[in-house]
């Protein structure tokens, strides 16, 4: 969690430097649902993103200094400089890209189910998106796939509060996203998404279940981001104590205290790993701004398979 945060607010103070083009949405506030998630899952189980998914690679394994590198735009990154921060993937590792398509990634989570179903694998999709991808046809459409052909899918709903600037007290009809799963003969849970082991446990019993063969599952993880929807979202659609109150419920701060708690860690070791962290990610993106750039004659490579 702390290097997931960490990445993203190195890359919004690059961005206000200049210093990274494009654009980016930044997962700050929400780590507790990738960590918690991910950290169910086995060597062989695959995920699938959204244009929010830093905090979905990092978690997941992913080279930092590669995402660095792809951020800055540099040939060594992921996409070789190519994609930016919405086009993160390393298909061979599991890991079946971020996506700028709302929605785009269930589709996606689908398919990889479906493969596995028919190979006769034990292996586990889980498809992270936000609370506006609920409005997409595409959540209809996968969820009623991925239950008439118990696929091993796992949704996961991040309700960050915010499509864009649209709340969900005003986009979305009934009280809990998770409701929606009845429609579609599957479970489905509403979790506080603040909560690392609370997401833990909803991601454990879901995950548990998709590779038994009990089919998917529907997660919704009560989330909130802390900064704009992107670089340049100015929120003015929400107020600075709404904001603050959230960050009280700071993940990150929750678990550290709970550890402290438990005798697991003292404070001197939460800021240790803190600074650790912080560490990691500046030696990842000064290494990435020294980086060749990809070859003009580079940019018609990799656009057909």
């Amino acid at each position: 969690m702390l290097l997931i945060r960490a990445f993203d607010e190195k890359v919004n103070d690059l961005y206000a430097e200049g210093k990274v083009h494009g654009t980016a949405h930044f997962y700050v506030g929400e780590e507790a649902v990738a960590v918690g998630v991910i950290s169910t899952l086995r060597k062989g189980d695959v995920i699938t993103s959204t244009h929010r998914g830093h905090g979905h690679a990092i978690a997941f394994g992913l080279n930092i200094d590669r995402m660095a590198a792809e951020l800055l735009g540099k040939a060594e990154g992921y996409c070789h400089g190519k994609g930016g921060s919405m086009h993160i993937a390393d298909v061979s590792a599991g890991m079946l890209g971020a996506n700028g398509i709302v929605g785009g990634s269930m589709g996606i989570a689908c398919g990889a189910g479906w493969a596995f179903r028919r190979r006769g694998e034990d292996r586990v999709a889980v498809c992270f998106f936000g609370d506006g991808a609920v409005q997409e046809g595409i959540f209809s459409e996968a969820l009623n796939l991925a239950s008439i052909w118990d696929l091993p899918v796992v949704f996961v709903c991040e309700n960050n509060q915010y499509a864009m600037s649209i709340s969900v007290e005003r986009a979305l009809a009934g009280e809990r996203i998770s409701e929606r799963a009845s429609s579609y003969a599957m479970p489905g849970v509403t979790v506080d998404g603040m909560d690392l082991l609370a997401v833990q446990e909803a991601a454990r019993e879901a995950v548990s279940l998709a590779r038994g063969g009990g089919g998917p599952s529907l997660i919704e993880a009560v989330t909130y981001r802390y900064l704009g929807h992107s670089k340049s979202d100015a929120n003015l659609y929400r107020s600075r104590e709404e904001i603050q109150r959230w960050r009280e419920r700071d993940p990150i701060s929750r678990f550290a205290s709970l550890l402290e708690k438990e005798g697991v860690l003292e404070e001197e070791g939460v800021e240790q790993m803190e600074r650790s962290a912080r560490s990691r990610i500046e030696q990842a993106f000064e290494r990435a701004a020294s980086l060749p750039e990809p070859e003009p004659e580079s940019a018609l490579e990799d656009v057909y398979a």
